[in-house]
This record gives C-alpha cells, sequence and structure tokens, in this order.
C-alpha cells in the first residue's frame, strides 16, 4: 500500500480555520457556481469531484471506475479533479473559501469532523450504508448524523517473524494473547549481542492513544474539552511504550526512530516483532522474500483496540446536485467495480462488510493470516482529534521522549502532558 501512517495522522484541519471558511461562502457549488438550479429530467446532470489518493499511480483505476458508473448512470457524468496530497488541504480550503469547492470530495478522518462541525458537508443520513464495516460508518458520523462515507482503510497489526521463534521454541503470538505475552516472548528474543531485537513500538502519540484505549482508558473526555489519559489506564500505555526502550526494543542511540530503521531490522532477520501498518506487506515481501512472517491483530492489556485509518467522501453542503452526489458516494465506495478494482491494483482496501467480498485479498500471501486485518476492525481505537492537532502531537511525543530517555517518569511525564494539552482544547 502507498499509505504511510504518518501521512495519514499528519494532516487536520484546523475546526476555527474551517468555520470561517465556511462562513464567507458564496452561495452555490462548484457545479452550479451561481446557485442557478441544475436541469432535471432527462438532462445530463455534472458533477465534480475532487480528491487526492488517486494521485501519482491511482489516476487509471479512478477513471475506470468513473467509466463504470457513467456507463451505469447515462444521466449523469463525473468531472475528476486530482490534485497531489500536499496540496489538497489548502485547496480544498481556499474551494470551501470561495463557495467553489466540488460537489463531492475526499476527506481524511483527521480533518472530516472539522468540516462537518463547520457545516460544509452535507447531511446524508439515510443513506444506504448497510454494505459498509459499522465501525468504518461511525467514524463518519458527528451528533448522530452521517455526513460521510468510509472509502477506503487500512490499520496497524503485529508483524512477527516465525523463524525467530521457531529458533528459541516459543510459540507464535496468539489472539488471546495480552501485552504480558507480547513481553514475556520478546524479552526472550532479544539476543542483544546478536543484534536481535524482541519487539518494536513507535514512542509517539500515534501509538499512545492506542495503547491507553488498550487498557481501558481514553484519551479525551467525552466532550472533546479535555484530557482523560492521566489515569491509570494513560500510565499503563506511557509505561508500555518508553518501557521497552533498551530493554527489549532498541534504543534512539541505537537508531530507532530514523527513516526505514524498522523495516530494515524486520526485513533483515533482526527483528522478532513490530507494530505497523498493513501498508508495509508489500514492502515486507519485496524485501524479505524468504522470510517465515506473519501477522495477528495487536495485543491489549485488558481489551483488544486497533488503530484504524481512514478516508471517506462527503457531499458539499451547498451543492446543487445532492442527489446525484449520493448515487456516485454509493457506487465510488461500495460497488462491485470499486471492490475488485482496489483490489487488483493494491490501491487501499474497500470498507465493505462482507468479507466475502475481500477474498481475493485474504488469499494473497505473504501473510498468511489477512484476516487479521479484518478482525481488527471488531475493536477500534481513533485517533483524537482536535483544532490544535499538530502541538497535541508534539507534546505527546516530547513528553514521552523524555520518559524513554529516563528524564523523567512516565508519572510526571503525563501531569506535564495534561497540563500542557488541556489549554489547546479549550
Amino acid at each position: 500500500m502507498k499509505k504511510s501512517r504518518n501521512r495519514l495522522a499528519a494532516i487536520a484541519v484546523a475546526a476555527i480555520a474551517v468555520t470561517g471558511l465556511v462562513a464567507g461562502c458564496s452561495q452555490g457549488s462548484a457545479t452550479n457556481p451561481g446557485g442557478d438550479t441544475p436541469q432535471t429530467g432527462d438532462a445530463q446532470v455534472t458533477l465534480r469531484y475532487m480528491n487526492f489518493s488517486s494521485n501519482d499511480g491511482h489516476e487509471a483505476d479512478l477513471q475506470a471506475i468513473v467509466s463504470a458508473f457513467e456507463a451505469d448512470n447515462p444521466g449523469i457524468k463525473i468531472a475528476v479533479e486530482t490534485v497531489p496530497y500536499a496540496d489538497y488541504s489548502a485547496k480544498l480550503q481556499t474551494a470551501v473559501a470561495g463557495g467553489t469547492e466540488a460537489d463531492t470530495f475526499e476527506l481524511e478522518y483527521a480533518s472530516f469532523i472539522s468540516y462537518a462541525k463547520a457545516g460544509a458537508l452535507a447531511d446524508i443520513t439515510g443513506i444506504d450504508t448497510a454494505a459498509y464495516a459499522e465501525s468504518l460508518v461511525k467514524a463518519y458520523q458527528d451528533g448522530g448524523k452521517q455526513f460521510a462515507l468510509p472509502e477506503s482503510f487500512s490499520n496497524v497489526v503485529l508483524f512477527y517473524n516465525k523463524d525467530l521463534f521457531d529458533a528459541k521454541g516459543l510459540a507464535y503470538p496468539a489472539n488471546e494473547w495480552t501485552w504480558a505475552d507480547e513481553t514475556k516472548a520478546a524479552e526472550a528474543l532479544t539476543d542483544k549481542a546478536a543484534g536481535v531485537w524482541g519487539d518494536y513500538q513507535p514512542i509517539s502519540y500515534n501509538e499512545f492513544y492506542k495503547t491507553v484505549a488498550q487498557s481501558g482508558g481514553q484519551f479525551l473526555n467525552a466532550a472533546g474539552d479535555a484530557t482523560a489519559f492521566n489515569d491509570q489506564a494513560g500510565l499503563a500505555g506511557a509505561k508500555w511504550l518508553t518501557g521497552k526502550s533498551g530493554t527489549t526494543m532498541p534504543t534512539d542511540a541505537d537508531g530507532a526512530n530514523t527513516p526505514d530503521f524498522d523495516t530494515n531490522l524486520f526485513t533483515s532477520g533482526k527483528l522478532a516483532m513490530w507494530h505497523t501498518g498493513i501498508w508495509m506487506f508489500g514492502t515486507v515481501a519485496e524485501k524479505a522474500p524468504e522470510m517465515n512472517w506473519d501477522v495477528i491483530v495487536e495485543p491489549g492489556n485488558t481489551q483488544k483496540a486497533s488503530a484504524m485509518f481512514s478516508n471517506a467522501v462527503g457531499v458539499s453542503a451547498k451543492s446543487q446536485v445532492q442527489d446525484a452526489a449520493k448515487k456516485w458516494l454509493s457506487y465510488y465506495t461500495a460497488s462491485q467495480t470499486t471492490i475488485d478494482t482496489r483490489l487488483a491494483k493494491s490501491w487501499e482496501l474497500p470498507p465493505v462488510a462482507d468479507q466475502s467480498k475481500l477474498d481475493a485479498y485474504l488469499k494473497i500471501t505473504p501473510p498468511a493470516n489477512r484476516q487479521a486485518v479484518l478482525d481488527s476492525l471488531n475493536a477500534v481505537a481513533l485517533a483524537p482529534v482536535v483544532a490544535k492537532q499538530q502541538q497535541m502531537q508534539d507534546i505527546v511525543n516530547d513528553e514521552l521522549a523524555t520518559v524513554s530517555a529516563g528524564r523523567a517518569s512516565a508519572e510526571d511525564a503525563l501531569a506535564s502532558m495534561q497540563a500542557k494539552v488541556d489549554p489547546l482544547l479549550k
């Protein structure tokens, strides 16, 4: 997969900024910029779709889906606008500000909620969502209303090197494993003299919020206006991540957190267990074709909770062709044409609930246990999203780094983290 977890988590549109943009919008849509009533009856309806995910390799795949949709819906034509990912956020905000946004457009989960709360997205509650995995549908709801449909997803699982487990005579990771089981195996598998490490999990915000959930806690309170991680669940998560450093996991001095370090460590046969995303399947298979490896749903502490990253598509609240737009959303996200195209072209995973439609994906090896990808959706930990997202992430990363470096206790770091993050939420 072409996704990277850093890229997926990097964008977070500020709610205040988006609200200001929406407030300044003129009436109408990109298709009907003056707000004119579109033609109806037998006349052709043209709607615009702006996206980033087809850029740099999947443009033809998107066009194939568009052509199939137009053949099935002869009264609707899709005008596609593909924008490079690096430029997408700014271009969408500018379009919303000028009232020229496309009738339908792609969103990452991290930016979805800001557009929904700002009123930029049409309420599509009532649209048929039976085809989608429930956790993915709920990710694009706000206040009980549906504002987008899931388009694709990727998630994080536990990779493991079977050869290293076999060499130590250890049983492979199992679904019932907890952190304690992973720790016990990692300690047995670590051989610093041979340069072999038992475990690797980034000490970062993206892992911390998930470990809080795996301990039964929450990163933010229900209202989203205060942190909730400074408790026993958060403490367990912080200690779990930072306690590995230098014991079962390499330190920064060993090269951890440098580009591709973890990938190279695993593919060279020097890493037994690795917490990373399913987008690495192809890379591992290519770089280590002889290695015997597999994946499993990540162990939890008191419960399972897997990180899930997703893209979605929504309808502009100002679009004058919303009925046609909803047809396009449904087709583009869940049609058999889309499913077949995504699986054949390794273009992320379609968000469908019917696992039989993903049989082709599940049969690709390695890894043999691709079912773990779908099983991970049974318990999802969504990334907390706030207006000052990057500031929040930087604070968490910095405080966790002080613990792993031995400059602060986990308790003190959590207290400091809370004191710094809470003001960002007001």
